[in-house]
Parts: structure tokens; sequence; C-alpha cells
């Protein structure tokens, strides 16, 4: 089933039937991806009366509760509210979900004990293309690690606070990283690369979003997608999101 979307002056065809899906889901049954010192997310039965609410137990229906935390157990979408004192919520503030992305792959250089995403990196991947949303697929970019690491203590790479500013100005709206965080793990609570690409110390950018713990195979190659982000319902400034993306065919 193929659409054509109106973008600019410009008409993309896609086929809806053909998501790309990029993001991990919450997996009690597995080993769950895992960041920020905190234990594994988990979905139990609610209990009432000391019955579990369970079709397999009598009950009618499956009652579940879920425990998780966006920040740490899923693929999550942020907005600034993630860093201010206000808190703001991605729900009310991200109010578009289809956007032009570039897929890119880059390999962080080694600086000193940091493995890092450079501002060069990303001119070098991006040019002069012109994109609502970059995906950054970072290497090596092993499945089993990607879903199911325990980044806790492992000080993951991450984007010196050059490369945000450089998104930034070239009007990127929507980031979209493989790790746990745009940030170094440990950085004395900086959080240069989140700031800078929300501009805290100037206008801030309500509008842009950040999406971490995503994982794209390296069966899609690197171009140009239809992104459609798409998050959970919630009233906080970071929740689940669903982001796909869609081959452009003309």
């Amino acid at each position: 089933m193929k659409a054509t979307i109106e973008y600019n002056s410009r008409k993309i065809q896609i086929d809806v039937s053909k998501p790309i899906d990029i993001s991990i889901a919450i997996d009690p049954k597995k080993q769950n991806v895992n960041a920020w010192y905190i234990e594994d997310p988990t979905i139990f039965p609610q209990e009432f009366d000391g019955e579990k609410i369970l079709v397999s137990e009598g009950a009618v229906v499956n009652f579940n509760n879920i425990h998780f935390n966006p920040h740490s157990h899923i693929t999550h979408t942020e907005c600034v509210g993630h860093i201010t004192e206000k808190v703001h919520s991605v729900n009310q503030n991200l109010k578009h979900y289809f956007f032009l992305a570039e897929v890119i792959t880059v390999a962080p250089e080694f600086r000193g004990e940091d493995f890092v995403i450079s501002q060069k990196q990303l001119q070098t991947a991006l040019r002069n293309k012109k994109r609502d949303a970059v995906v950054i697929r970072t290497l090596p970019n092993l499945r089993i690690d990607k879903k199911q690491m325990r980044y806790s203590n492992t000080n993951p790479p991450y984007l010196l606070e050059e490369t945000a500013i450089y998104l930034r100005e070239k009007g990127i709206k929507h980031l979209l990283v493989d790790l746990p965080s745009v940030d170094k793990e440990k950085d004395d609570g900086e959080l240069l690369a989140h700031n800078a690409f929300w501009n805290t110390s100037g206008e801030l950018r309500m509008d842009a979003t950040i999406t971490e713990f995503i994982y794209v195979s390296n069966k899609v190659k690197d171009g140009e997608y239809l992104l459609n982000l798409m998050i959970a319902p919630f009233e906080n400034d970071a929740t689940p999101s669903k982001p796909i993306l869609y081959e452009i065919l003309s």
C-alpha cells in the first residue's frame, strides 16, 4: 500500500505496508536493556483478595501492572522538560509526527578515556542536506548488545557539545540515537549536549526532541527516510516511543 506525501513543494512516495521499526521494547522474558543504576522493568498481574487477575488463573481478563522508567528501560522521546526546573511535557510540545530524516552510521572516535561523536563526523555525513531529524546508528551495531546491554557504569559513547550545537544550528529538530544518553554517563551534571541541543542558554527549543535507546538494524541503509515519531500520551518530560522509518521510493 503506497502513499504520496507532499513535503514543502516535493512529493514523497512511501510504502506504508513496509514500516521499519527502530524501537526497543520492554520484554521481561528476556534480558532487558537497562541504564542509570536501577532495577529491571516488571510486568505483573494485579491481585484482588489474594487472587491474580489472569485468565490462566481463572479470571475473565488479563490485568497487568507495568513498572518501568522510560529513561532506563525502553526507547523514549524527551523534550527540554527533562533538564529544566519546570517539567515541560513532551506530550504537549511534540505536535507533529512525520519528519524527513537522515539515517547515518558513525564509529565513535576515541578521545582520552571516552568514545565520542564529533561535529566533523556529522558534518561529513550530513553535508548540505536539509532534514528535520537525524537518526544516528553507532558502530559496532550488534543486535544483542543494543537490545540487552546493561549500560550502568560502562561509560558509553556520547555526543560532544560542539556536535549538539552543530545540529541545533543546522535546524535539526529531532535527534535519535542508539545510546542511553546523548551525554557522558558521569559528567558532574553538566549535560552539555542536552543543554546545547535545546538551547537552554537562549530561547528554549520547546518543539525539539531527543529520542534515546533506538536500534537500527544493519539491514537499514544510510540515507533519507520518512520518520513517524509515535509517542505514548504521558504528561511527562519523557515518554515511551515507537519511531518508524519508511523508505522513500520517489
